[in-house]
C-alpha cells in the first residue's frame, strides 16, 4: 500500500542495483521519482515497474553524469522541479586496480563523476531545500571512505570526500530543516565488482557480501532513525560512535599556535 505523497525523490544510477531498489522502496514510501541513469531501456522499464506496483509517477532521464551537459540538464530539473524534496546521490563507480598501476584518465572520469557530478547536484539541491526548510540528501559512498587501504586509493578518497562532504552540510544545514545522510555499503552483491574488474562479487567470500536489498532496507532505517552515518554491515554501532568521538574530540586540538613539541628543533 502506498502511503501518503512525500513529494519527489530524484536518484542517480537508478537503473539497476542500489539506485534501482531506492527506486522501488522509496515509491512504496509515498515518493514520486525521478530516475537518472546512462541506459534508456533500463530505466524505462525500471520506471514501468515501479509504475506498475506503487501507482507513483515515474519520470525517467537519461543522461551520463560524467559529461558536462547531461550533469548540467540533471541540475537544472534540481532547481527548477519544486516538487523534488529528496537527492539520493548513488551514481558511482570504483576500481580494485593498486594505485600505481590504473590509467590516470579512468581515474578522472571516476573523480568525475564521484566527486564532481554529486557536488554540483547537491550544489543544485540543497539551496533550494533551505529555503523551503525540508529536504533530504543521501549521499551514497562506501566503507572505503575510512579503509582506504581496501581497494583502489582514488576510488577511496573520492568516497572519503562524500564522507567528509555530508558532515559538513550536516553541520551547515541541520538548522535549517535539510536532512543529510551518508551510506557506506561494504561488499554488496552488485554490478560493481565487474566494472571494477574483479569480476563477478560470487569471486568474494559469501559472509562478506551483502544484498542490494538488505543494504538499502538498512540504510533506510537508519535514515528513519537520524542517523548522519549509517554503515549497514558494521555490526557493533559502538565501534563507530566511539570513532566518531574521537575525530570530534581531536579536532578541537588541531590548531595552535606551535608546533607540538615532538616537532621542535632540539636546542
Amino acid at each position: 500500500m502506498t502511503q501518503t505523497a512525500k513529494g519527489t525523490a530524484l536518484i542517480t544510477g537508478a537503473s539497476s542495483g542500489i539506485g534501482a531498489i531506492y527506486a522501488d522502496r522509496l515509491a512504496r514510501r509515498g515518493y514520486d521519482l525521478v530516475l537518472v541513469a546512462r541506459s534508456t531501456d533500463r530505466l524505462q522499464e525500471a520506471a514501468r515497474r515501479i509504475t506498475d506496483a506503487t501507482g507513483r509517477s515515474v519520470n525517467a532521464i537519461t543522461a551520463d553524469l560524467g559529461k558536462a551537459a547531461d550533469l548540467r540538464r540533471v541540475e537544472a530539473v534540481l532547481r527548477d522541479n519544486a516538487a523534488i524534496t529528496m537527492l539520493v546521490n548513488n551514481a558511482g563507480f570504483g576500481a580494485a586496480t593498486p594505485l600505481l598501476a590504473s590509467d590516470p584518465d579512468a581515474m578522472e572520469a571516476m573523480i568525475d563523476l564521484n566527486v564532481t557530478a554529486l557536488t554540483r547536484l547537491t550544489y543544485a539541491a540543497a539551496p533550494r531545500f533551505a529555503e523551503r526548510g525540508e529536504g533530504t540528501i543521501v549521499n551514497i559512498a562506501s566503507i572505503v571512505a575510512i579503509a582506504p587501504e581496501i581497494l583502489n586509493g582514488v576510488y577511496g578518497a573520492s568516497k572519503a570526500f562524500v564522507l567528509a562532504l555530508t558532515h559538513s552540510l550536516q553541520h551547515e544545514l541541520a538548522d535549517k530543516g535539510v536532512r543529510v545522510q551518508a551510506v557506506l555499503p561494504g561488499a554488496t552483491a552488485t554490478e560493481f565488482w565487474n566494472i571494477a574488474g574483479i569480476g563477478s562479487h560470487d569471486n568474494l567470500p559469501r559472509e562478506w557480501v551483502m544484498s542490494a536489498e538488505d543494504m538499502v532496507d538498512a540504510a533506510l532505517v537508519g535514515l528513519d532513525a537520524g542517523e548522519v552515518v549509517t554503515i549497514p554491515p558494521l555490526q557493533d554501532g559502538a565501534e563507530w560512535t566511539a570513532y566518531e568521538a574521537a575525530r570530534r574530540a581531536m579536532s578541537d586540538h588541531l590548531s595552535a599556535a606551535r608546533p607540538a613539541p615532538r616537532y621542535r628543533i632540539a636546542a
